[in-house]
């Protein structure tokens, strides 16, 4: 389960003021990964999540994938549910995919899913599935207009619901639930105090009935749930990372370290915390191991952690690349990297750059929600602090988890130890595929729905 844009501090188990009452069970009830990394944005870590691969290496590392862009994952790359369903097991996709949908070889249907319900592109209204003009729901290949009108938490569960109570239980079940919630825009119940809250609240509820479903056919007690969310909390919209510097669109610990754990078959530990080193490119071989499967690919980034994270063991990976990006403005940040304990940043580290307590409100207006003014905030940041543009920073996660002390000019040989190894992975870089928009995509053009075909 995918939860979108929840930020470090945005849940029960890490911060009590948050109603969560579900997800803490689970939580506290498995193995809580202390040190869960991500990407930046939601479609590099997407990619990461359904391929093992770093962004970098696949064209996904700037920003993410708008409605109007000719571009998606990789069609040569192998994705998770399709070694999945090749060994049996039934796949299914509910809520947000993001990962292109330009022509219907891109779309779930066509990776590896043997049923999608959601939508494709990067945000929408919770109740109405529409954003810029055009709806964007689908229940498979077909649009699917009935969706408008219901929240989309309660449309999910019904729909993951009717998934799990019309499975055939001798086959195994394979069910990626990349949840809305909580990404803008805030949408709830206007009674609960604190909107940004309420949603989270919304999230548990989605998580109580997936747990409900899985009791009542029997077969929660044979299940293994893996829970992550994709990036750090958006600052401007409530996000909250605190104590971790930065939030999403930054390589900032706020925007990478997020809420995560496993809970289910296997998982004996509880109210036991992971410390050890997690990627997202780390999900697939982990998930893979924990269904019994052996997947070869030489080429992938990620390792599976399965045994260490369920012995408590130390983790194989000692090394995370949070992003490397060499579009003249890297909004979300132009290249760090962890090796150990020890971080080091190159370059602009993104656009949230401070650290943000809750009760804080944002008083500048807010970004847009489609990215478009990313480069004019990107200018305003740096006509203010131009030194952002030659940052460099090392820090010492292990004794500064909150990145409050720079170390870069008082360890030399740290410094070109971690930057040997980030010139090692510019040579495996590839291009960032970030087309400019194209017209064809209009929602004019299909019935008033952002639809695949025009690429």
């Amino acid at each position: 389960m995918v939860a979108d844009d929840l930020g470090w501090n945005d849940i029960g188990f890490n911060n009590p003021d948050i109603i969560s009452p579900n997800i803490n069970y689970l939580a506290k009830s498995g193995i809580i990964l202390n040190h869960a990394y991500v990407q930046p944005l939601c479609s590099p870590s997407r990619a990461s999540f359904m391929t093992g691969w770093y962004p970098f290496r696949l064209g996904m590392q700037h920003l993410v994938l708008g409605h109007r862009q000719n571009a998606c994952l990789p069609l040569d790359r192998v994705l998770l549910p399709q070694v999945l369903k090749k060994n049996g097991y039934k796949t299914h996709a509910v809520g947000k995919w993001h990962l292109g949908y330009c022509k219907w070889e891109c779309t779930p249907n066509y990776r590896g899913f043997d049923s999608f319900q959601g939508y494709y592109a990067s945000r929408e209204d919770y109740y109405t599935k529409s954003h810029n003009d055009g709806f964007d729901f689908h229940k498979n290949k077909d649009v699917f207009w009935q969706a408008n009108g219901t929240y989309s938490s309660y449309y999910y569960s019904a729909a993951v619901d009717k998934i799990i109570a019309q499975h055939n239980v001798t086959i195994p079940l394979f069910l990626y639930y990349p949840i809305q919630s909580v990404h803008e825009p805030l949408q709830y119940n206007y009674a609960i105090l604190r909107l940004a809250a309420g949603m989270v609240t919304a999230l548990d509820d989605a998580v109580g009935q997936l747990i409900h479903s899985l009791e009542k056919k029997g077969i929660l007690n044979n299940t293994i749930i893996f829970f992550t969310a994709d990036n750090g909390g958006w600052i401007p919209y409530h996000g909250n990372n605190y104590p971790l510097r930065g939030g999403k669109i930054t390589i900032w610990e706020g925007g990478t370290r997020v809420p995560a754990f496993i809970y289910g078959k296997g998982v004996k530990k509880s109210e036991a915390r992971y410390d050890g080193l997690m990627h997202a490119v780390d999900w697939f071989p982990t998930i893979a191991e924990a269904a019994g499967l052996k997947y070869d690919d030489p080429e992938m980034d990620g390792v599976s952690l399965w045994k260490s994270i369920i012995k408590l063991s130390p983790s194989p990976r000692t090394e995370i690349v949070y992003n490397l990006d060499n579009k003249t403005i890297p909004e979300e940040g132009h290249a760090a990297i962890r090796v150990g304990e020890m971080k080091l940043i190159v370059g602009i580290p993104g656009l949230f750059n401070s650290w943000y307590k809750p009760e804080e409100e944002w008083d500048e207006p807010l970004p847009k929600t489609d990215y478009s003014d990313m480069d004019e905030l990107f200018g305003e940041m740096v006509e203010k602090r131009p030194d952002w543009k030659l940052y460099r920073g090392l820090f010492n996660l292990s004794a500064d988890p909150y990145e409050h002390t720079n170390l870069y000019w008082q360890h030399p040989d740290i410094v070109r130890k971690l930057e040997t190894r980030l010139h090692y992975h510019y040579s495996r870089m590839v291009p960032a595929d970030y087309p400019p928009d194209d017209p064809a995509s209009d929602p004019k053009y299909w019935g008033g729905a952002w639809s695949p075909g025009w690429c």
